[in-house]
């Protein structure tokens, strides 16, 4: 197997291995005084949390995690509600040449995050110009 890496700037490990463990549904498998790391076990990824002074704005446009089913972004959105929160939710929306089912979540430090379905592939690039960008509308939870 092949798994992603993504070294992730913070400015609170405390905070955002929080965050991580809630949005990974488990917990680091290595944590030091600057540093964590998750491999969570549903999805290919290594990824690290890496202390830093200052992170200066979202360096990403977002991130996100792709599942099979409608049935499974409504049941990672009900897990995350319980856990306080809060998920702004787009349904039947045309995003990067694709109908989804999405919601969105956002880390300590702005990072955006989507939990999305793809119905179908579309010519369309967007039904508006923010489909990929949320940062508006989130509220960050610590």
């Amino acid at each position: 197997m092949q798994r992603i890496h993504i070294g992730l700037n913070v400015t609170d490990l405390t905070n955002s291995i929080d965050f991580y463990t809630k949005i990974f549904d488990g917990s680091p498998v290595k944590v030091k005084e600057d540093y964590a790391k998750f491999l969570p076990n549903d999805v290919a990824l290594n990824f690290t949390l890496n202390l830093h002074d200052q992170v200066n704005g979202n360096q990403v446009g977002h991130f996100g995690i792709q599942v099979d089913t409608l049935e499974e972004v409504l049941t990672h959105k009900e897990r995350l509600e319980k856990l306080g929160f809060f998920a702004r939710e787009e349904m039947n929306t045309n995003c990067c040449y694709a109908l989804q089912d999405k919601f969105w979540v956002t880390d300590p430090d702005g990072n955006e995050w989507e939990f999305f379905f793809t119905k179908q592939d579309s010519e369309a690039v967007t039904a508006s110009e923010e489909c990929c960008s949320t940062e508006e509308e989130n509220i960050t939870i610590k």
